[in-house]
């Protein structure tokens, strides 16, 4: 199995991530805030610069007002293209 932090699904779990904190109606800084880091953070885990630890993410995704599982769900249920 290849390193995901470049592929597909990775650039897939960044839009989903930039999705979900527009829909929150959120800017980085503001989600930045909320979360206690440097807006740097939201940009470079959106980005896929920075990857996230399971911790990191529930909080992401209760900041944002997502269950985490639903948020998963629709990641996993994502049809990938394979290059």
């Amino acid at each position: 199995m290849k390193k995901s932090i470049f592929s597909e699904k990775q650039e897939r779990l960044c839009a989903l991530l930039v999705e979900a904190r527009n829909r929150a109606g959120f800017t980085q800084a503001e989600l930045a805030s909320k979360l206690q880091r440097p807006q740097s953070y939201v940009s470079k885990y959106e980005s896929g610069e920075r990857r996230l630890d399971v911790i990191e993410f529930i909080e992401i995704t209760r900041v944002l007002g997502i269950p985490a599982d639903s948020f998963l769900k629709k990641l996993s249920t994502t049809k990938w293209v394979a290059k």
